[in-house]
């Protein structure tokens, strides 16, 4: 079976993160990538230097054709932008019966904010809609408003935002201190820990949007959460390890390191 993905996310010019990224992604995992362009960023390792979002009747029209023709297993949201969009994105989904991951894009690698300050609340109403939602504990503290300082607060605030309407949550580690990165996936029946060692880098560009997009082709292809997420982990730490070494700041990752040692 080859999962066919609905990409619903910005652009990046410099390749690594975004849709770019997503696509990427879904192809080196064998999945069938179609996409939703948000907004066009002027984006390089360094930072983002501008945003032009599309119009929100613009990107349903995009998810619907999709849908409607190629027809959908799984969808991952990114970068949405506004609660325009938002609003836009989640009528489009309600009529759709598939796994959905919710990157919660909030600020980018170099500290530029990718959503709007009204469109926090709008996120948070597609939480219900979503099979699991990965947000970084910079995010996690935004949604949940509390204070993220170790472990501990972060799987206490996965906790809140599964009373906040999510399914589940992967609370991401890699913003905390510490000699590993550990990510929490917390449900209703339980949490389980996923750790690896850390790995010394600045090519670090697009691992949230990685991440979220193998998931999804993972419960694309029907596999259970747990299991999308130790490989889409499994991925993303190859991909780092494998970075070409592009850019002057945050550079990007190797997504070819699956096809062998000289791709990227």
């Amino acid at each position: 079976m080859i999962p066919r993905i609905l990409i619903v996310a910005g652009s990046d010019s410099s390749g690594g993160a975004g849709v770019q990224a997503d696509i990427k992604t879904v192809t080196l995992l064998r999945g069938y990538a179609a996409s939703a362009v948000t907004a066009v960023t002027v984006q390089d390792t360094t930072g983002v230097h501008a945003v032009h979002p599309l119009p929100a009747d613009v990107v349903a029209a995009q998810m619907r054709s999709v849908i409607d023709d190629i027809g959908v297993d799984a969808v991952k949201l990114g970068m949405l932008g506004s609660a325009d969009v938002i609003a836009a994105v989640a009528e489009v989904l309600r009529g759709v019966r598939v796994p959905i991951v919710l990157d919660p894009v909030m600020v980018a690698k170099g500290g530029a904010s990718l959503l709007d300050d009204d469109a926090v609340a709008a996120l948070i109403a597609l939480l219900p809609l979503s099979a699991v939602v990965t947000p970084n504990t910079p995010e996690l503290a935004a949604l949940t408003g509390v204070e993220i300082d170790d472990e501990g607060d972060a799987l206490l605030a996965a906790q809140e935002l599964l009373g906040m309407g999510a399914r589940a949550v992967l609370a991401k580690g890699g913003h905390l201190a510490g000699d590993e990165v550990a990510d929490w996936l917390v449900t209703r029946n339980g949490h389980v820990r996923f750790a690896s060692p850390r790995i010394a880098s600045r090519h670090t560009h697009g691992t949230g949007c990685t991440l979220a997009s193998a998931i999804a082709v993972g419960l694309g292809r029907g596999e259970p959460l747990e299991q999308a997420v130790a490989a889409a982990r499994a991925y993303v730490v190859g991909a780092i390890r494998h970075a070409p070494g592009f850019g002057q700041g945050h550079g990007p990752l190797g997504h070819g390191w699956v096809l062998g040692e000289h791709s990227i």
